[in-house]
C-alpha cells in the first residue's frame, strides 16, 4: 500500500502533503460564491502567480502573503474541502476515495495529469487579462 492509502491527510509528513497535489491548477481557480445559496461557481480565470503550462504557481512559498485570499489547505479543516473540483486529491482522500490513474503518484509520470486533459492548462487565463469574472464561469464535466 502507498502512503495515501496507509496514512489519514493530518498523518502525512509535509512532503507527503505536498505530493499529492497533481499540478491541475484547479485550486488556483478564481470561485465565486452565490450570496443567496451558498454555491460555488469555478470560473476559467486563475491568479498572475500562476505558470500556465506548468499549472503552478511560481511564488508557492510566499503567496498567502503575496495574495491573502490564497488558501494554505493544510491551516484548514479538511471537511472544508468540499469546494475542491472532485478530481483533487485532497478531495478525495477525505471522501475516502483512491487517487485516479492520472495522478502522478500512480501514474509515476509528473505530466499525466496533463496528458489526461484534467489541468487548467489547455484553457485557463490570469487575472490581468480579465475585465469580468462572471463573464468566465465554467461547468465540470467530470
Amino acid at each position: 500500500m502507498s502512503f495515501w492509502q496507509e496514512k489519514k491527510l493530518s498523518e502525512m509528513t509535509t512532503e507527503e502533503w505536498e505530493s499529492l497535489c497533481d499540478g491541475c491548477g484547479k485550486c488556483c481557480l478564481h470561485k465565486l460564491e452565490d450570496e443567496d445559496t451558498g454555491d460555488i461557481y469555478f470560473t476559467s480565470v486563475v491568479c498572475d502567480l500562476i505558470d500556465l503550462d506548468a499549472c503552478r504557481c511560481t511564488r508557492y512559498t510566499e503567496r498567502t502573503k503575496l495574495v491573502p485570499e490564497c488558501l494554505d489547505l493544510k491551516q484548514h479543516d479538511f471537511a472544508e474541502f468540499n469546494w475542491l473540483p472532485a478530481t483533487c486529491a485532497y478531495r478525495l482522500l477525505t471522501d475516502g476515495e483512491d487517487l485516479p490513474s492520472w495522478h502522478p503518484l500512480v501514474s509515476g509520470v509528473p505530466n499525466s495529469v496533463h496528458e489526461a486533459g484534467v489541468s487548467i492548462r489547455s484553457y485557463a487565463m490570469k487575472e490581468s487579462e480579465v475585465d469580468d469574472l462572471e463573464d468566465h464561469i465554467i461547468e465540470w464535466l467530470e
